[in-house]
């Protein structure tokens, strides 16, 4: 089968690897529909997620059809269209049962990590049963991808953790596809006001016919002192980092309101410092999170109600065998205009 297989830092390549076999009763077989490429994805390019080791197929998202399904499998059976998760749960252990599945002990952040991932025409599902999600008859494919990863993160993570409410200002560092889902989902708790961030002017613009009610070019360095003459110099109630980069959580710091929340979601390959000679009497809530993608369900119904719209993320198409020129394009977003990138399989 085809496959985008990482080849150690800076290399990949589509090649023809051996079709994933059940290996456990609980597994299932699924053939890819349609999958896309994550930022995380080229974290693992650039070194940053030393877990990934050469070999391995790339890709955690994705909708597909069951193509065989292990003994033990009681929620699935084959022909079932299904959501894959990025993040697998046994279901059992410890910390699934807290709601922690991203640290399953058994699963977790797995595929396109530890074992093979989606970037490929089939993959192996381990824990099927609490690991994936059916598809409703009438739901849009494309949006569907859209679970798999990014609107649980941008909402579990970003407006979950900075405890979004009604009447709050709200600032997003990042326009990119996780900050933009953070603002898709923001909007669902009436904030009064989204002030987005970003160095691109086209996902500013995204970001605006999103819902986005203020917008900031950072580029000249001076977002902080735009941020506190907008709050009249109080801050923001929210500050979500979805970049992953020293400046982007320092300025989380810099424009945060006393009994404000930061939260974190942006993938550090660096350390950022953390200024608790201010902070420490400003009643400040700092949180971090890898998703859980235990809201995957909720979001689904509120896709299928048409008051979440997910699809609006999807800038390029690609068919899954032009994986390297969407990579290259992914890999370029300022230049190419690039949010989430859909790669169908044939």
């Amino acid at each position: 089968m085809n496959a985008l297989v990482y080849h150690g830092v800076g290399k990949k390549a589509l090649q023809d690897m051996p079709k994933p076999a059940l290996q456990e009763a609980s597994d299932a077989i699924v053939r890819i529909s349609k999958t896309t490429i994550c930022g995380t994805d080229l974290h693992i390019l650039k070194g940053d997620v030393p877990t990934v080791t050469e070999g391995r197929i790339l890709g955690h998202e994705g909708v597909g059809i069951i193509e065989e399904a292990g003994t033990s499998v009681t929620r699935f059976r084959k022909g079932d269209r299904v959501i894959i998760s990025c993040i697998t749960s046994c279901g059992k252990c410890e910390y699934c049962r807290r709601g922690m599945s991203s640290h399953c002990e058994k699963g977790g952040w797995i595929l396109g990590n530890t074992i093979d991932g989606t970037q490929a025409e089939f993959v192996r599902i381990p824990w099927a049963d609490t690991s994936l999600h059916h598809i409703p008859e009438n739901a849009d494919e494309e949006a569907m991808v859209m679970l798999s990863d990014i609107l649980p993160t941008g909402y579990e993570c970003g407006v979950l953790n900075g405890c979004v409410k009604p009447g709050d200002t709200v600032a997003i560092i990042g326009a990119g596809p996780v900050g933009l889902a953070a603002l898709l989902t923001a909007k669902l708790y009436s904030p009064a006001d989204i002030i987005m961030i970003d160095v691109d002017e086209h996902r500013l613009d995204v970001a605006k016919r999103l819902g986005a009610t203020k917008l900031i070019d950072s580029s000249d360095g001076r977002a902080m002192t735009k941020i506190m003459t907008m709050t009249y110099g109080r801050g923001v109630d929210v500050a979500i980092e979805a970049v992953g980069i020293p400046a982007t959580f320092d300025l989380c710091q810099a424009i945060i309101s006393p009994g404000g929340h930061i939260a974190n979601v942006g993938v550090h390959g660096q350390s950022a410092p953390l200024h608790l000679e201010t902070l420490w009497s400003q009643n400040i809530t700092i949180t971090t999170r890898l998703v859980d993608a235990v809201t995957t369900q909720l979001l689904l119904k509120t896709i299928m109600s048409g008051k979440l719209l997910p699809k609006q993320l999807i800038s390029h198409r690609f068919m899954l065998g032009d994986v390297m020129s969407a990579y290259e394009t992914f890999g370029n977003a300022a230049r190419d205009h690039a949010l989430k990138i859909i790669l169908t399989n044939s």
